[in-house]
């Protein structure tokens, strides 16, 4: 079910909400295929996103985001996961090619 009625739909994305939801998913998919690879040990994961959207021409103009992640390990290495997430991800690398997609 898509949020496609011009009066709107609170039970579908629309598909601003669906391009986050994408966007999401992949660093969630990437995080979780990273993390063998790398023996990164967590816990669980977040991510939260906003998208500022412009109206006239309609596009979205950048997508805020901040990743969640329970874990012990150090900073350093955090920064190692989310550099790979940036890089590794289909649809994160390429919205951000598209958009300013930031922390």
């Amino acid at each position: 079910m898509l949020d496609t009625d011009l009066a709107g739909r609170t039970d579908a994305f629309n598909p601003a909400e669906l391009l986050l939801a994408a966007v999401a998913a992949c660093m969630l998919k990437s995080i979780e295929r990273m993390t063998p690879m790398i023996q990164f040990a967590l816990r669980g994961v977040e991510a939260e996103l906003h998208g500022v959207r412009q109206d006239s021409p309609p596009k979205m103009v950048s997508i805020d985001y901040e990743l969640i992640v329970d874990t012990d390990e150090t900073d350093q290495r955090l920064e190692l996961l989310h550099k790979n997430v940036r890089n590794c991800g289909t649809i994160s690398y390429t919205v951000a090619q598209a958009v300013r997609l930031q922390v």
